[in-house]
């Protein structure tokens, strides 16, 4: 069996990623520095506590566990913060990925697939974005994931490196088995906040901006299931390992909701009201990021089978529920 080293296999999409992998086959090596990741959620194989600024740590685990690729998630991803914190957003998700990639080639591993962002387009309203879209980042968060696209074209030009990036719209949902689901602290994604203000969990939703260029006022995304993006991850990994080299895809289902939408559904799924206010826009927002690219599907044969938003919500609803039980 296959080990795969994934960064950031602690976190959200990571700890999906790493069921996916285990279920296709592979050892999912966890490599995470837990500061938003939870321990809890590494579940699927052994994990090693490291940061990527740390070039001793990544050469170990290449050492110990000599994996055959790499699943970069490890980033930090909230809008407003990098706003605020452009500086954190460039030393972490740039030099820490530099970091992993020159540790990669000198272990002789080759192949990555990168956990890249839609926000890396920045704003083009009523454009269906496709890959050769061009990438005009609003905030840190964007322009940083951009910065470590183009480290990874550099390195492929200069070293070989294979990289399969993946631009995500909206990731929501939850493992509908349950072993795992959304957990950031805090929690900043719509669907979640949304179903916490329900429980009484937080207080009630702020919906930034009603005066956005859209329908309803409120910002419209492509919601993608977590299910469905992780199987791809898994695709492109397949694909690296055919020998088929570097590719851009969008992963996105193409159709958009907007805020006021996703509030509706979560209204009708739990059968409860929501409790919400609208407050001004947040720095850094776009009005609307919907895929407009069939690549994924035409390339990697991936058709998702868990996004329509009922669903999603449904699964972030059973998830949090459950967390809710546990804790009594």
């Amino acid at each position: 069996m296959k080990h795969i080293l994934v960064t950031g296999g602690a976190g959200y999409i990571g700890a999906h990623a790493c069921k996916a992998l285990a279920q296709a086959g592979y050892i999912p090596v966890t490599f995470d520095n837990l500061v938003t990741g939870r321990a809890a959620s590494v579940k699927f194989g052994p994990m090693v506590q490291g940061d990527l600024m740390d070039r001793a740590a990544l050469d170990r685990v290449f050492a110990d566990y000599a994996p055959q690729a790499v699943m970069h998630f490890a980033a930090l991803s909230q809008v407003g913060e990098a706003m605020r914190e452009p500086g954190r957003y460039w030393r972490n998700n740039v030099m820490g990925s530099l970091t992993l990639v020159e540790a990669m080639l000198d272990a002789g591993c080759r192949d990555l697939v990168f956990s890249s962002t839609c926000a890396t387009y920045g704003d083009h309203d009523g454009v269906a974005l496709d890959e050769d879209t061009p990438q005009h980042p609003l905030n840190a968060y964007g322009a940083s994931k951009r910065a470590v696209e183009n480290i990874l074209r550099d390195f492929g030009a200069s070293h070989g490196l294979n990289a399969v990036i993946f631009r995500y719209f909206n990731v929501a949902g939850a493992d509908p088995a349950g072993e795992i689901g959304e957990c950031h602290d805090p929690e900043t994604h719509l669907i979640p906040v949304i179903l916490e203000a329900i429980l009484g969990q937080r207080p009630e939703l702020v919906i930034h901006g009603r005066d956005y260029p859209t329908p309803d006022g409120t910002c419209i995304r492509d919601y993608v299931h977590v299910v469905d993006l992780v199987a791809a991850h898994v695709m492109g990994l397949n694909w690296l390992e055919a020998g088929r080299g570097s590719r851009v895809f969008n992963l996105g289902t193409g159709t958009g909701f907007s805020v006021a939408n996703v509030l509706e559904q979560a209204g009708r799924v739990t059968n409860r009201p929501v409790p919400h206010r609208f407050g001004p826009r947040r720095g850094g927002d776009a009005a609307c990021l919907v895929s407009g690219s069939t690549r994924a599907t035409a390339d990697l044969g991936w058709t998702p089978q868990h996004s329509t938003l009922e669903q999603m919500i449904g699964d972030a609803w059973g998830w949090i529920r459950s967390q809710q039980t546990a804790q009594g």
